[in-house]
Order: structure tokens, then C-alpha cells, then sequence
């Protein structure tokens, strides 16, 4: 009962699918015990802020139907907007809270107005007018200099709480003076790094059953209605470019929200980082691979795309090695060549599970029922 009530009555209704969220969930909560390493930890934090960045733009394609190349804009403002207050205002939670404002202000704003005067149009126009948009801030950005450090992006400091050198006091009787003393938990220092990705995870599952709730309440519902069927929505009487504009404005908070997260987790942010077109593509390929209009696809669509970017090439290198005496072989599966082989696997997941993972998985367990 607890626990329909946390998930908003939206289980996975799939024992295949809850064992491989309840997987993906511990081995994100335990990385740091059971995978050591920087490059482990850093892939789990980019996989809990992409589940509330691919989340987020499921609520505006796979709820509303609406396709926009706009997202990694909010996405950007957010990150734009803490590392310009951090940078001005100095390492303090209170110019996080400036940042943090600013960027929604800002989205909210920008969405509005694309909102208001796109959505009206055909998808096709409406989709092109969000991509143009989304180009010319890059540009902005990239020619902001003075505030935002042009391409060279801008890294800065971070609250003490989130700093590497985060650690405990002690008084030395000795030296009489305070030395710090490292905290360990089952072997593991208690630094900055860590308070800040277990803060990271408190998040992206905050925002994530937020973001839950809204899909199964009644505007939830009204927005699934419009993205089968506008005309019949109209009809009874819902006014679908208002409701659609609020799903923008609610879908470009929830991305600044992420946006903000990369960048106190990175400690940095530029153009390449945060409003690249190829991060628009990642997101379209992780909300395709794990299911449109699920909001769980985003879980697994992260966890999979995200593991399979950075782990990829390593295990390439791995069997190119193994059978280095194959002439053909080893040029084939060369760790030069893994975007071939990311592509052949985007392709074959989406011809096997043409639903998305999460898709497939609820057919299935409907079918043995």
C-alpha cells in the first residue's frame, strides 16, 4: 500500500522489469562499496542525472507527443546558471539558490514563450522552430565570453560539503592544533565527492517520483489523452495549447533541474557539455531504447546507453587483443570502431523491442496473465 502510494499506482507490472530496476537501483546506491574508481563513480552520477533529463523529455514526447530540440537548452540554462552564480558570487549554498532560481526563471520563461507562439503549428514546424532556438543559444553561449566563458566553459568551486577535502576535524594534543581525519564507511573516505553523489541520488529520485505523481494525476492523464487524439481532447472541452504549454514549461523545468545537478556534480560546464546537439541525440536514443511514455524507460534507457558509451570501447580493446593473430577480426572489433557497433546495437534494440524495453517487458508479463 506504501508503496503504490510512493509510485502513484504506476508499478512496473512486470517481475522481470521490477528485478532490473531494483537492480540498476542498488548498484547505483552501492558504486561506490562495490565498483571503486573515479570513472565508476562518475558513470553512476551520469546515469542518475540523465534519468531525470530522458525522464523529463518522456513527459513532453512519450505523454504529449510533442517532439522538441529544444530540451538540451533548459538542460544548459541550468547548468549555465549555478556555474555563473558559483563563479560570481563565490562557493556557497546561497549562490546555488541564486543560480538555481535564475535558471527556472529563465526556462520557465523561455518555455512560455516557445509554448505560446510554436505550438500552434504543425509538429514538423513546431519541432524545426525548437531546434533553430536551440542553435542560437549555443551560439549566444559560446560568444558570451565575459559570462560564460566562451568555449572554454567555466569550472569553479563548489560548497565546502560537495569539496574533495571534505573531512573531520581533530584536535591534535601533540601538535595543539586541528588536523583533519578522514571518515570511512566499510573502507570507503567519507569526502566531498561522496556526500555529494549520495546527494545526487536523493535527488534524481525526488524529482523522478515527482515527476511520477504528475503523470498519474488527472493532468497526466489529460496530456496522454491530447497525444492520442488533440481533436477529440478539444472537443470535451480541454484547451490543448494551454495544456501542452504547461507540459513544456514543466518538462523544461525538470531538465534545468538536471542541468543544475551536472553541473555541481562536474564543477564545470560549456557549450560541449551541457547544449551540444549529440546530447539531444542521446537523449532521443535512451527515451527509444527503454519505452516512450513510461517514465521507467528513462531508468533503463540511461542505465543501458550510458554503460554501453563508456564501457564499450574497453571491452573492444579487450577481445581486439584476444584475437590479434585474426587479421580481419581484429580490425573489425578495433576500440576505434565502437560507434559502428553502437549504432548496430541501437539498431537491433529498437528492431527486437520496437516498444522499448519497458514496452516489450509489460506485453510480455500481460500475455502470461
Amino acid at each position: 500500500m506504501i508503496l503504490q502510494r510512493l509510485f502513484s499506482g504506476d508499478m512496473p507490472r512486470s517481475k522481470v522489469l521490477t528485478v532490473l530496476l531494483l537492480g540498476i537501483l542498488l548498484a547505483l546506491l552501492l558504486t561506490p562499496f562495490i565498483f571503486p574508481g573515479a570513472k565508476a563513480l562518475n558513470v553512476a552520477a551520469k546515469i542518475l542525472i540523465f534519468i531525470v533529463l530522458v525522464a523529463s523529455f518522456d513527459l513532453l514526447l512519450g505523454y504529449t507527443g510533442i517532439v522538441s530540440f529544444a530540451h538540451t537548452m533548459f538542460f544548459g540554462i541550468g547548468a549555465y546558471g549555478v556555474a555563473i552564480a558559483l563563479t560570481h558570487l563565490g562557493p556557497t549554498w546561497t549562490a546555488v539558490a541564486v543560480g538555481a532560481a535564475c535558471a527556472l526563471v529563465i526556462s520557465l520563461l523561455l518555455s512560455l514563450v516557445i509554448g505560446l507562439f510554436s505550438l500552434r503549428v504543425k509538429a514538423l514546424f513546431f519541432a524545426m522552430i525548437t531546434l533553430a532556438v536551440a542553435s542560437a543559444f549555443q551560439t549566444l553561449a559560446s560568444q558570451l565570453s565575459d559570462l560564460t566563458g566562451g568555449e572554454d566553459g567555466l569550472s569553479f568551486k563548489v560548497p565546502a560539503l560537495l569539496m574533495d577535502g571534505f573531512q573531520k576535524m581533530i584536535w591534535d594534543a601533540d601538535l595543539q592544533q586541528f588536523l583533519p581525519h578522514p571518515r570511512m564507511i566499510f573502507g570507503v573516505e567519507v569526502n566531498g565527492k561522496f556526500v555529494a553523489f549520495y546527494l545526487l541520488a536523493a535527488a534524481t529520485l525526488v524529482l523522478f517520483l515527482v515527476m511520477l505523481r504528475l503523470v498519474n494525476s488527472p493532468f497526466g492523464r489529460v496530456l496522454q489523452a491530447i497525444r492520442e487524439n488533440a481533436f477529440r481532447a478539444e472537443a470535451l472541452g480541454y484547451r490543448v495549447v494551454v495544456y501542452r504549454t504547461l507540459s513544456t514549461m514543466l518538462s523544461a523545468a525538470f531538465a534545468t533541474l538536471a542541468g543544475i545537478l551536472l553541473a555541481l556534480w562536474l564543477r564545470y560546464n560549456g557549450p560541449d557539455t551541457s547544449l551540444s546537439f549529440e546530447i539531444m541525440i542521446d537523449i532521443l536514443l535512451m527515451v527509444v531504447i527503454g519505452g516512450m511514455g513510461t517514465l521507467y524507460g528513462s531508468v533503463i534507457g540511461a542505465s543501458l546507453f550510458i554503460l554501453v558509451q563508456n564501457y564499450l570501447q574497453d571491452l573492444m580493446k579487450a577481445a581486439s587483443q584476444g584475437v590479434s593473430q585474426v587479421p580481419f577480426l581484429k580490425d573489425l572489433i578495433h576500440p576505434d570502431r565502437w560507434l559502428l557497433w553502437l549504432g548496430i546495437l541501437f539498431v537491433l534494440s529498437v528492431y527486437r523491442f520496437p516498444a522499448g524495453v519497458v514496452g516489450k517487458l509489460r506485453m510480455r508479463a500481460r500475455r502470461t496473465t
